[in-house]
């Protein structure tokens, strides 16, 4: 589902905010910025100004990354009033609901959600309080439409003129070309991007400077870099892994919860000893803010995750952990040995896959908030331990690899 959701802040500095790692509270910021502006800077140079309003757009804001993002920027000062793409326009009295509040000029907020309509543009989420929500989802307009709707999308962007897109859904370079079309004076463009882009390689970990795959599945998101490139605009790239956390649509952690709550042993590939990395969404949420208005941000790519690297063998026994089940039985199996047609027997690439994230933590001072099994617990505790989850279980594979009676391993 397509999602446009634009945010004016009425203050454009941030100021630290705590941080719950039990609730939906968004995770604290590691530092604090301001918007400068440099005089006679070249074309596509960061120009995000102290002392005027900004209009941020987020292409994406529904249904998981962009979830966190929206509310971790009204979190953070950017009171907003929501404008959107569609069949339905609510209108309401914003009221800021951040601690030290100071009063707003109605005219000076605006949010934008972008939606196919098949889904409500916002849902009370574990651990939120009434007021929280009631103060988020206040700030929401809803209009229908279509990000493939080209001529639409940038009739409406160029009737807006957004300062600064978020754009968390993009795929293909061809999705993009129309809001830039429709913005020429954009100060920002942040995209979400993934480390999916890499060419495969020996020599681990990947780091942003390494080579791209040309026909990898991401190429549309390599395209894309490549278009703000070339359009010179500025633009700031973020390249996640494996993203996990509460809302998660990709089934990473709830694969293994699934089969925890079954009881079933947990089939894994290979060896199991496969090194992968996972950066909780929260804060990747938080990584996307701290890179607004950042010059040192400026036409630069960041690989955003965890911490540590975890083995496959060792991932199946965090989910365990985090969940409170015993440590699992896991079997080991030669995927060469199966015919699974088009089901996804484990889902994760069947090979080392992981990056560097020191670029991100020495020019953004960022820094993950979760270690892996803390994060896990979150993603249990607030989504798949109280019954919700994206994908019911299916254990036909696993039970075609337990069929052939193969030895446990530890």
């Amino acid at each position: 589902m397509a999602s446009l959701v634009a945010i004016q802040p009425k203050q454009p500095s941030f100021s630290v905010l705590p941080s719950s790692h039990s609730d939906f509270n968004g995770a604290r910021l590691i530092s604090s910025f301001q918007y400068k502006r440099k005089p006679c800077l070249s074309k596509g140079a960061l120009q995000v100004t102290a002392s005027s309003e900004k209009k941020i757009l987020i292409m994406g804001g529904t249904r998981f990354i962009g979830v966190f993002l929206s509310r971790l920027l009204v979190k953070e000062g950017h009171q907003a009033k929501i404008l959107t793409f569609g069949v339905k326009i609510i209108t309401f009295d914003v009221r800021s609901f951040l601690e030290n509040s100071r009063s707003y000029d109605d005219s000076q907020m605006q949010v934008t959600l972008f939606t196919r309509g098949k889904a409500p543009i916002s849902q009370q989420l574990p651990g939120e309080s009434d007021q929280d929500y009631a103060d988020f989802s206040s700030k929401l307009l809803h209009l229908k439409g279509d990000r493939m709707d080209f001529d639409f999308v940038k009739s409406s962007l160029s009737a807006e003129g957004y300062d600064v897109v978020y754009d968390i859904n993009g795929r293909e370079a061809t999705e993009v070309e129309p809001i830039l079309d429709a913005l020429p004076n954009l100060e920002q463009y942040i995209y979400c991007s993934s480390a999916g882009v890499y060419l495969k390689t020996d020599y681990l970990p990947h780091f942003e400077v390494d080579a791209g795959d040309p026909k990898s599945r991401h190429k549309g998101k390599l395209e894309t870099e490549s278009l703000l490139v070339s359009r010179d605009v500025n633009w700031t790239s973020l390249r996640p892994v494996y993203i996990y956390g509460p809302l998660n649509y990709n089934p990473v952690e709830e694969w293994f919860f699934h089969r925890l709550k079954a009881g079933r042993p947990i089939p894994i590939p290979n060896s199991g000893m496969q090194i992968t990395q996972l950066g909780h969404v929260k804060d990747l949420a938080k990584a996307f803010v701290q890179v607004l208005g950042n010059e040192k941000a400026s036409k630069q790519v960041f690989n955003i995750s965890g911490e540590k690297y975890v083995t496959f063998d060792g991932l199946a026994k965090a989910c365990a952990k985090a969940g409170g089940f015993p440590e699992p039985e896991l079997v080991h199996y030669n995927p060469k040995e199966f015919d699974f047609g088009k089901k996804k027997a484990f889902p994760f690439r069947d090979q080392h896959f992981f990056t560097s994230i020191e670029k991100s933590k020495a020019l953004l001072g960022w820094k993950p908030d979760f270690d892996l099994v803390e994060g896990l617990t979150d993603s249990y505790n607030l989504d798949f331990g109280r019954g919700t989850f994206r994908k019911a279980a299916d254990f036909s594979t696993d039970d075609m690899i337990l069929e052939k009676k193969l030895v446990p391993q530890s």
